[in-house]
């Protein structure tokens, strides 16, 4: 089979590599699309050491069952799948039987595993290649209205579900999503779908926040500068956080931190009001200032939301049902032997390039 392997930081190969066979309880997958997740990306330098070469990358897929391995015992075995069942898969391998995975916390296994992702403790090779051998315990079965592509981004539309969630929103509030990206972008969906009647986006870049106005964003505030555009009516604010009090009289309920650096942790805060809750999805930086005086006298709560616990099937009924577009979020599709040149454009920032999908 063809594989897409990072053989050095900053290099992939093509390879030919032998077909990987299931073992007990595993299904082998023929990949039909896989989407370049920001991790990814951050990987190919070896900025994260998650990444540690040679390694195939690749988490967010679908395809077709190609062949069943035996079942497993003590697990959620094959019975169920057949060859040539349309499937996408959790990103997560958990084990099951851990005190998280017993409480259906399968994001915090104590024994995770991410597909694609090569670290000082485990080597896991993903979905950028041919095929792929998964547990079928983590495997999900595709509506016929969703396609291998959309079925793709399932993984980060789980994510930003699972951070949903974790808010005690109630219909009618008012919520702030800072950092119009991927994850930011599938929130707001989310959040117009859970019937929150005022969602202020926050971004630098002009061209995500006009994708956020088309994902459900009723106000678009650009960060750091001057003026407002009346083409569009997003106000370009030095001080985002007052902006957000301005246009809410006193701030929102939820803030969501789609970022994580310390300028997007100060404006999230900042933007709620007494009482709020600040949910942390981004974290591209692992440490940040955190203002304690004012999360304690205005008591504030702060909700980390790491990965996805059991959202797959949900958002692939959202997305068949159209509650939510995945779509928005699609810049390129492109076959497997392009992905060196889509991961370097990545890697460049291209203007207005957010999510690649490769096809083997």
């Amino acid at each position: 089979m063809k594989a897409l392997v990072l053989a050095e930081y900053g290099r992939f190969v093509l390879e030919d590599r032998p077909v990987p066979q299931p073992g007990p309880g595993e299904v082998l997958v023929r990949v039909r699309a896989c989407a370049i997740c920001g991790s990814d990306v951050h990987g190919l330098d070896g900025r994260t050491g998650r990444r540690i070469p040679p390694i195939v990358m690749g988490h967010e897929a679908a395809g077709e069952i190609a062949a069943v391995g035996n079942p497993a015992e003590g697990s959620v075995g094959t019975a169920a799948w057949r060859p040539g069942d349309r499937v996408t898969f959790d990103s997560t391998i958990y084990c099951g039987a851990c005190e998280p995975c017993r409480q259906g916390r399968i994001n915090l296994c104590d024994h995770r595993r991410v597909l694609g992702v090569s670290c000082a403790e485990y080597r896991q090779d993903g979905a950028f290649a041919e095929y792929v051998v998964v547990p079928a315990r983590i495997l999900h079965r595709l509506p016929d209205a969703v396609s291998f592509v959309q079925a793709a981004l399932v993984e980060p539309l789980a994510v930003a579900l699972h951070a949903v969630r974790r808010a005690p929103l109630r219909p009618g509030d008012a919520v702030a999503v800072v950092g119009a990206g991927m994850i930011g972008l599938l929130l707001i969906q989310l959040l117009r779908d859970a019937g929150c009647r005022r969602i202020l986006a926050v971004d630098l870049d002009p061209g995500r926040l006009e994708k956020a106005r088309r994902a459900g964003a009723t106000d678009t505030i650009q960060a750091k500068g001057s003026g407002t555009d009346p083409a569009n009516g997003t106000a370009d604010a030095s001080d985002p956080a007052e902006e957000i009090r301005r246009r809410t009289g006193g701030g929102v309920h939820a803030a969501f931190d789609a970022v994580g650096l310390p300028a997007s942790l100060a404006t999230s805060v900042a933007s709620l009001r007494k009482g709020g809750t600040l949910v942390l999805v981004g974290n591209l930086s692992p440490e940040v200032p955190l203002p304690l005086q004012a999360v304690v006298t205005r008591e504030l709560s702060l909700l980390g939301s790491c990965a996805s616990a059991g959202e797959y099937p949900d958002c692939l009924e959202r997305i068949a049902s159209g509650r939510v577009d995945v779509t928005l979020l699609l810049s390129a599709t492109a076959p497997l032997e392009e992905g060196p040149a889509w991961f370097a454009r990545l890697h460049a920032g291209d203007p207005g390039l957010m999510k690649v999908v490769l096809t083997p």
